[in-house]
């Protein structure tokens, strides 16, 4: 029960990725608030989380939205321990693609979710966190490695990255820690969102030929890494980046 009692609020917490992160969390004995914006995945995941979390239909988008997230998840459990920035990623309706095509409105939808409403989800949350606190933004290897069509996602995810190290000296003071946790392909919705449904199985076979270890990431290994910098176990960890990617990065396999 490393997260006892712990009060936490994770962005996006509804599916995929975050959602695996709030069962881990809830698994380790912690409570609180899990964001998004489709009701009924909200209340699918709460269902699945039990009695200890709520769901708050908010967009992170939303200066005002931000204020009510964490006014609300303060009201009813108190002061917050851990934050978790998960919320971003593709944009539905917004091109991903080469720097040639995208426009100018498509270019500030990615930068919205993924970097405004970072920097923001963590500001708004500071009168309410804990001194002593912790906060864990979510990255991507995308930040450290070209793909296709990726650039402003990518671009965004590098500056997310450089959050961590600013804002925990920034916050030195309150002794808050952040980091940030970088996942490589994680098996989420996100599949069948943006692939045609003949296609996902193939597509996912893809990614996994470009993965050291030889599978596909699932959302509990995100969640089991995200527990530890929540915790104590990471007291020593501060400013920093872990990368779970089963070693794309930092791994060359020749075949």
């Amino acid at each position: 029960m490393k997260l006892k009692n712990k009060v936490s609020v994770i962005t996006g917490g509804n599916s995929g990725i975050g959602l695996g992160i709030a069962m881990a969390f809830q698994s380790e004995g912690a409570v609180g608030a899990i964001v998004g914006r489709n009701q009924e995945t909200l209340d699918r995941s709460i269902a699945a989380l039990g009695d200890h979390f709520i769901g708050i239909n908010a967009d992170v988008t939303k200066m005002e939205d931000l204020d009510r997230i964490f006014r609300d998840t303060s009201g009813k459990f108190g002061k917050i321990d851990s934050l978790v920035v998960n919320a971003g990623g593709a944009v539905e309706g917004a091109r991903m693609g080469s720097v040639a095509v995208i426009s100018e409105t498509e270019y500030d939808h990615y930068m919205n979710l993924n970097l405004k409403s970072v920097y923001f989800t963590v500001q708004k949350a500071l009168p309410y966190m804990k001194d002593g606190g912790t906060i864990v933004l979510i990255g991507s290897i995308s930040g450290h490695r070209a793909f296709p069509g990726q650039s402003t996602y990518a671009a965004a995810k590098a500056a997310v990255i450089s959050f961590a190290r600013g804002f925990s000296l920034d916050l030195l003071d309150r002794n808050i820690r952040v980091n940030v946790l970088s996942p490589g392909t994680i098996d989420t919705p996100v599949f069948d969102k943006f692939v045609p449904a003949g296609q996902v199985e193939h597509v996912k076979n893809l990614w996994t030929d470009l993965i050291p270890i030889g599978r596909i990431g699932q959302p509990s290994d995100i969640g089991k890494a995200a527990v530890f910098l929540a915790s104590d176990e990471s007291s020593f960890v501060v400013g920093t980046e872990i990368i779970a990617d089963g070693g794309v990065i930092n791994i060359t396999v020749l075949k």
